[in-house]
């Protein structure tokens, strides 16, 4: 996710329940950010924030489309994509788990 050459698209959870989507070159040190309220407007009285999903984009431009595809779509749709990804880390939370034995 922290790949120099490539961009993230990212959905947090506000403390409220609303959700923030945006983008980021370092997930991570962005996340912080908004946490400490020197991130996006719209998270700075919403924190803690929490990170729901993320994905990897190849470029600038791809990252940009994924975004604004993301913000038009409806809560119920966001909360589909969500509960995929969070699928898909617990499957491979999974199988790593029954590799490791």
């Amino acid at each position: 996710m922290n790949n120099k050459n490539s961009w993230t698209v990212y959905i947090l959870r506000c403390a409220d329940q609303t959700l923030y989507t945006g983008i980021a070159k370092d997930l991570f040190r962005r996340v912080a950010q908004h946490n400490k309220g020197t991130g996006a407007k719209y998270t700075r009285g919403r924190t803690p924030v929490e990170l729901v999903f993320a994905e990897s984009m190849t470029c600038h431009g791809d990252a940009l489309r994924r975004e604004y595809a993301i913000k038009k779509m409806s809560a119920a749709d966001k909360k589909k994509i969500i509960d995929q990804s969070c699928q898909t880390v617990e499957n491979l939370v999974t199988i790593d788990q029954l590799e490791q034995e």
